[in-house]
């Protein structure tokens, strides 16, 4: 696995972290124990629990839901926007397919976007600039003012 991180972010860029994945379910945990060793230097008040899950949907849904013809990665970057946190999980997936389902009591699959949704203040699904689908998560008042 590969990941980066900003140290010491600036208006400029905004951009807290990164991590890229391998599209494999193992990468899931990874990506939790890697979000919060990278979130704490920066003390967010919001729980990180609660992102911790979040991402952890957003992943499985970018493994089983993303293809492309060759290898491809899961891309996870967090920035900080003024008070708020923005989460973002990217894929070589269509954008068009990303939808909040409204399953079953007995379907096994389908509850991860419900989560996002009671849980985040906002997301949003759509075109990756790296190319594909990204779906993201804002938690509003992450830090204090």
């Amino acid at each position: 696995m590969a990941y980066t991180i900003d140290r010491y972010p600036c208006e400029e860029s905004p951009r807290l972290g990164a991590m890229t994945l391998h599209p494999e379910p193992e990468s899931v945990s990874r990506a939790r124990r890697w979000f919060r060793k990278f979130i704490a230097p920066y003390n967010p008040a919001c729980s990180v629990d609660d992102c911790v899950l979040m991402i952890s949907e957003l992943v499985t849904n970018a493994i089983r839901y993303g293809e492309a013809e060759g290898p491809w990665l899961v891309r996870v970057e967090w920035f900080r926007e003024g008070t708020s946190l923005r989460v973002e999980v990217h894929n070589p997936g269509f954008p068009a397919s990303v939808r909040l389902r409204h399953p079953d009591a007995d379907d096994a699959h389908g509850r991860g976007l419900l989560l996002v949704d009671a849980t985040a203040d906002s997301w949003h699904s759509g075109p990756s600039h790296f190319g594909g689908t990204v779906v993201s998560f804002v938690v509003a008042d992450a830090w204090p003012t």
